[in-house]
């Protein structure tokens, strides 16, 4: 367990805050570039770690991120007009352009917008995706450039959804891998329930024993099942810093059908009470992804779980008990909620806003979790010594999940690790 102060540490991400100060040493998701599609086009709101931002794509194609607050009187810039290279302010005619520079002054006799600066967070796309440093420049890192990142955009799919809860308590959910046979397993095979089918070594496989490597961009977790038949199922995840999972999916949760992709999650603070979770799968084989990758009915991210035309919300939440259907938790699968990631926000979201973690019983099943939350304190204490969290390089660029199938007693890593570094994947 954590105790209370502890766990404020880790929790709370506005400026100021020593995780808040953290987090700003990473590239951060702020949103997707589907978000801002063409030059002079709307402007978005994005809520991130505490702050209140606007993006605009301007005339020339780049993204601008900015404080949304115009610094003449506070107007919002989210209500301005993005023409010529600038978001312009309605309210008096200030224009920015995507450094924050004023560049003109409607209202002004003698201009002195060369004065005047909104704060603008620079910003680099990747993958689909916006991401934004909030941090001092002198310590910024290498841009993002995980191995779904650099796929063609045929091999990869990308959705967000907010989750109504502390970003620490869905980071948690996502790298523990003990509850996912549990949580989301089908009860039966003649279900088309979303699931993760009886018929799978997940299910299948005993309780994990897990296995821990400390790595200097997080760590890699295994969790280590045995099968009958003198069978054994390892699977190898990655963690990170300070806020991305990749799992493992060479068997197919739904179909066991043997597939070169691999899904993961990054969970960004839009505050200290709720989240934005970026969800991703990707092909590192010749063929693209399928219909069921890009719609993810099975997990549970796609558009008829995420109400994408109203800021990204989950269709299922607390207001309506994330839709539980009891008849189907009886007879089909464990929760009776739809989705994958649906049943983990549900039971993310039931522990309140921020959960106290000094009331927990963790074990053995919780190593992973005990692990992240020693290195994401360790980051803080780095930070605050005027030094360089954990991670914040470019050596998680060569890292991959992966799964083996193997006999009782054999080395598994052997055969697991080599499939984890592109660098020997490409030779094995």
């Amino acid at each position: 367990m954590l105790t209370r102060e502890e766990n404020t540490l880790l929790t709370r991400t506005d400026r100021g805050a020593p995780m808040g100060e953290t987090m700003r040493r990473y590239w951060i998701p702020a949103l997707m570039s589907v978000e801002v599609p063409e030059p002079d086009g709307p402007p978005v709101r994005v809520r991130l770690l505490g702050e209140d931002l606007v993006a605009f794509r301007d005339s020339s194609g780049r993204v601008g991120l900015l404080e949304e607050g115009c610094p003449h009187r506070m107007a919002s810039l989210w209500l301005g007009r993005n023409e010529e290279d600038g978001l312009r302010c309605v309210y008096h005619g200030w224009k920015f352009d995507v450094t924050g520079q004023c560049t003109e002054q409607m209202n002004e006799p003698e201009s002195f917008a060369h004065k005047i600066r909104v704060t603008a967070y620079p910003v680099v796309e990747r993958g689909g995706l916006v991401w934004a440093y909030m941090g001092p420049a002198d310590r910024q890192p290498p841009p993002p450039d995980f191995e779904w990142t650099r796929v063609p955009e045929s091999h990869r799919n990308v959705t967000k959804v907010v989750e109504q809860c502390n970003w620490l308590q869905g980071l948690e959910g996502g790298i523990d891998t003990s509850h996912a046979p549990i949580l989301h397993r089908r009860l039966t095979l003649d279900t088309k329930e979303p699931g993760i089918s009886a018929n799978t070594p997940l299910v299948q496989g005993s309780a994990p024993l897990l296995e821990v490597d400390v790595t200097d961009y997080g760590y890699r977790y295994f969790g280590v099942r045995n099968l009958k038949g003198d069978r054994l199922y390892a699977r190898g995840y990655q963690f990170v810093m300070p806020f991305t999972q990749l799992r493992p999916q060479r068997f197919d949760l739904a179909t066991n059908e043997e597939r070169l992709v691999i899904p993961g999650h990054i969970w960004v603070p839009r505050d200290d009470y709720s989240c934005v979770v970026y969800n991703w799968i990707y092909s590192y084989g010749d063929d693209p992804l399928n219909a069921e990758d890009r719609l993810e009915t099975n997990l549970g991210n796609g558009p008829q779980y995420v109400d994408e035309e109203n800021g990204y919300v989950s269709r299922a939440n607390r207001s309506n008990n994330w839709n539980i259907d009891r008849r189907i938790q009886q007879r089909e699968t464990f929760t009776g909620i739809r989705g994958i990631n649906a049943q983990d926000r549900a039971v993310q979201e039931s522990m309140g806003a921020i959960v106290d973690r000094s009331r927990e019983h963790l074990g053995p099943a919780d190593k992973a979790v005990i692990a992240m939350r020693r290195l994401l304190v360790q980051a803080v204490r780095a930070v605050q010594e005027d030094g360089n969290p954990l991670g914040a390089s470019d050596a998680y660029y060569q890292v991959r999940a992966e799964e083996v199938l193997t006999t009782a007693g054999s080395d598994w890593r052997s055969e697991l690790l080599p499939l984890m570094d592109l660098r020997a994947a490409a030779s094995v």
